[in-house]
């Protein structure tokens, strides 16, 4: 059982999201000695007995599936119009469900706007940091999260799939050389949980425990200080503060639709990039009214969620990509920075294995046909590609509140609203382009381009900026606005990159940690 706090107690530290970023803050802190710590956490509490190794059930049975609504130009409004994102409302949050890549940012990841200049249409900026001050924490990150194939874990890489020989073989005939398999999943005992089993169902909740997630590793340990209590099921609907402007407490409505006013010193939001501006726009008062530390009008703003296009190729001969790690393989060579194909950034080509029945729903969404049953007779020929590249940062994608629809809590449905820079769009030709080129040399018989899935990885909307006018917080998460109101999640994001985002949200919650800690001690927040 955990401690249980008092709902007075104003000494407390709200953590919003049991995420990667939510829960490693929340074990970082109570590890450092902060003594009171409050996770508000919207989903239920599963275990890994109730994962089951079936791709639609886990769907079902995790996914944030509220209402939203997909808005802009993006396919999404038309594939996927109440399903922008692919991401999960239970205790761990997405990293019950992430694939488990965890790549570093590159050096110009961080100077978009210096390296890039002013890109049309697009709202560039460089971060208040560097990856030389970021890098002692990716290692950090890397030796918590026991990143196979990395010095800090010590880990030897995953074992080679049918999935990663057949797209490596591919990829070094077109003259790639950098194929790796850099996954946040333990290739042998690691860190008091088991090597994988190779059983291929790591989007659905691992069940044995081999990849990183909050729900078995930061979380437990966290409560385990008896100085975080865990609250399931508690939607947070607004976050408030006092007359000076700092905030002082969180609402949220309980499991039984009670609304309860926890008290707070300091309030972290680690909601995902839809949910937490949401709640800060939700948070509006005569104060703030735009919405909770908006004085710069970018909350909300600059949503991202990586130039991305997917694509399946058939073999001569089966491959049996469901059998092994979902992800065999990333390509890396076209990730460095080259302005020569046409566009800015770059992208990974990550081996991507589906089950059969994402495979049928993914292919041709909300369609059938013989294009569409021919290939999936031939479902154990198949390999698969994810393009994951940088995405450009627009203001004018982003989050708002519906006008009049509300949820089951009463709060404004989010707009989830996009359109492609023309350079998201370059990248996504290239990739499908080489994904081709390299299936066909192994030997394909035929490539076919599917639509992007709903975001997994959705970046950006309360942005790090060095200048309060450009972004919502500064280089610690800290919002410009309200000092002791931090965002601790992947919508801090200055930039995309083309790396998956998991491994910088945890070294950034590492590194805020810190920051937190000794602000706490020095009582400056």
């Amino acid at each position: 059982m955990s401690k249980k706090f008092n709902l007075n107690d104003d000494g407390v530290v709200v953590i919003i999201g049991s995420g990667a970023g939510g829960a490693t803050l929340a074990n970082e802190l109570a590890q450092k000695g902060v003594d009171k710590i409050v996770i508000l956490e919207a989903g239920k509490h599963f275990t890994q007995a109730d994962f089951e190794n079936d791709e639609w059930a886990m769907f079902n049975k995790i996914s944030w599936l509220d209402k939203r609504i997909s808005a802009g130009g993006w396919h999404h409004t038309k594939t996927y119009p109440n399903l922008p994102a692919w991401i999960v409302k239970a205790v761990g949050g997405s990293t019950v469900h992430w694939s488990g890549v965890a790549l570093r940012f590159q050096e110009h990841d961080f100077r978009t706007r210096s390296i890039y200049g002013q890109v049309e249409g697009a709202n560039v900026l460089d971060w208040p940091i560097t990856l030389a001050e970021l890098a002692p924490y990716y290692e950090l990150a890397e030796k918590k999260m026991g990143v196979a194939g990395t010095a800090a874990s010590g880990l030897p890489p995953m074992p080679e799939s049918n999935q990663y020989k057949v797209v490596a073989a591919g990829a070094r005939r077109i003259g790639y050389q950098k194929i790796i398999r850099p996954v946040a999943s333990n290739s042998a005992p690691y860190d008091g949980r088991p090597g994988c089993q190779q059983i291929g169902f790591c989007m659905q909740g691992c069940k044995i425990g081999a990849k990183w997630s909050t729900l078995y590793t930061e979380i437990p340990r966290a409560l385990a200080t008896n100085r975080v209590e865990l609250r399931p099921e508690s939607m947070v609907l607004q976050i408030q503060h006092d007359k000076s402007g700092k905030v002082n407490g969180v609402l949220y409505a309980d499991r039984k639709g009670r609304h309860v006013l926890q008290k707070a010193r300091v309030v972290c939001v680690a909601g995902n990039s839809i949910e937490s501006p949401r709640m800060l726009l939700n948070s509006a008062s005569n104060m703030f009214r735009d919405g909770l530390a908006n004085s710069s009008g970018q909350v909300g703003r600059n949503y991202m969620n990586h130039a991305t296009a997917a694509a399946v190729a058939i073999h001569q001969k089966p491959v049996y990509m469901n059998r092994g790690f979902d992800i065999g393989a990333v390509v890396a060579d076209e990730v460095a920075l080259n302005t020569g194909r046409g566009f800015n950034g770059g992208y990974y080509l990550e081996g991507l294995a589906l089950g059969l029945p994402y495979t049928a729903a993914f292919m041709k969404p909300g369609g059938w046909g013989r294009d569409v049953t021919s290939a999936l007779e031939m479902y154990d020929h198949m390999t698969a590609v994810w393009v994951c590249g940088e995405d450009m940062a627009r203001e004018q994608n982003g989050i708002s509140l519906h006008p009049t629809e509300k949820d089951q809590y009463g709060l404004p449905i989010p707009i989830v609203s996009k359109t492609y820079h023309g350079n998201d769009e370059a990248i996504a030709r290239h990739g499908l382009v080489q994904f081709r080129k390299l299936s066909e040399a192994v030997g394909a018989s035929r490539v076919i381009d599917m639509p992007a899935y709903p975001a997994s990885h959705n970046l950006g909307t309360n942005r790090m900026s060095a200048n309060p006018r450009d972004g919502v917080v500064n280089k610690w998460g800290q919002t410009h606005d309200v000092k002791n109101l931090f965002i601790s999640d992947g919508s801090q994001f200055t930039s995309s990159s083309a790396a998956n985002p998991t491994l910088t949200i945890v070294a950034l919650a590492i590194r805020q940690a810190e920051h937190i800690a000794s602000q706490l001690q020095q009582r400056a927040i």
